[in-house]
């Protein structure tokens, strides 16, 4: 799929393609670890976790102080969820959230 933006190029393509051949959480969390640093994986984990909270209805001050995260980041990922690429809706579905 091509997109144009900075991060479609073939360095780009090739992390993607390294995380799709992960088989399972223990090789994801490997990966991801060497990769990332705590505090990125944490950032990452409780956007993922703002996402299922907001497809639930849940405020987003709720949200934030569960989290432990800025308001304002919350709002960042609403909108991203909402008019972004899609990817959030797209695990959400594929993961039959609600």
């Amino acid at each position: 799929m091509q997109h144009s933006h900075k991060l479609s190029q073939p360095k780009t393509d090739d992390l993607w393609q390294a995380v799709r051949s992960l088989k399972n959480n223990r090789q994801a969390w490997k990966f991801f670890r060497d990769l990332c640093t705590i505090e990125e994986i944490t950032a990452m984990t409780d956007r993922w976790q703002a996402v299922k909270m907001i497809q639930k209805g849940v405020p987003y001050r709720d949200i934030a102080k569960k989290l432990k995260m800025s308001s304002t980041t919350v709002a960042r990922v609403a909108w991203w969820l909402n008019h972004g690429a899609g990817g959030y809706k797209l695990a959400v579905k594929k993961l039959k959230l609600k």
